[in-house]
């Protein structure tokens, strides 16, 4: 479980064009973004996704309720996530005490043990990256779109997000 804040700006990445050509890059004259709050459920790629004015406690609550709902007929629910201080905060304690989610956090300054991290990546590169949209509505629909199309993009979703990590011993 995480949150990604993209930006309503095109994200230059890597491109070929011949010696001495240039290319423009067209871009927006905005600030805004968007505010997307969610968990992923990694053996069925399955995404809890909520879009939000901001996220805090309130929204972390709701997005709490919504993988509760999302996944009624598991006995428990482990939820990987970061330290930010929303999922730490004393009402989501409260919160889930009496439900079947348990927090897992991960230790500070290791993003890529949330598997969540690498979804978002793969979002960048798909959504983000060098591409260009007129209108904000545009650009919200195409965020839409792929969250609630992830299973177009389950054959390359499945070799990132997977359990197998490396361990590397320190001797």
């Amino acid at each position: 479980m995480d949150a990604i804040h993209p930006q309503y700006q095109p994200i230059s990445a890597h491109s070929w064009i011949r010696c001495g050509q240039e290319m423009p890059v067209k871009t927006n004259n905005s600030r805004k973004r968007l505010n997307i709050h969610g968990a992923i459920e990694i053996n069925s790629l399955t995404p809890v996704i909520r879009f939000e004015n901001t996220v805090n406690t309130s929204s972390t609550i709701k997005l709490l309720d919504k993988i509760e709902d999302t996944f009624p007929h598991a006995k428990s629910i482990t939820i990987i996530c970061d330290n930010a201080t929303y999922y730490r905060a004393k009402a989501v304690k409260e919160h889930i005490k009496d439900s079947r989610i348990k927090l897992l956090f991960i230790p500070a300054c290791s993003p890529n043990l949330n598997l969540i991290e690498w979804l978002w990546k793969f979002f960048k590169k798909q959504i983000l990256y060098n591409k260009y949209y007129s209108c904000f509505g545009m650009y919200e629909d195409a965020c839409h779109d792929f969250f609630q199309n992830l299973d177009w993009w389950a054959v390359q979703l499945r070799p990132l997000l997977t359990e197998n990590f490396e361990i590397i011993r320190h001797y």
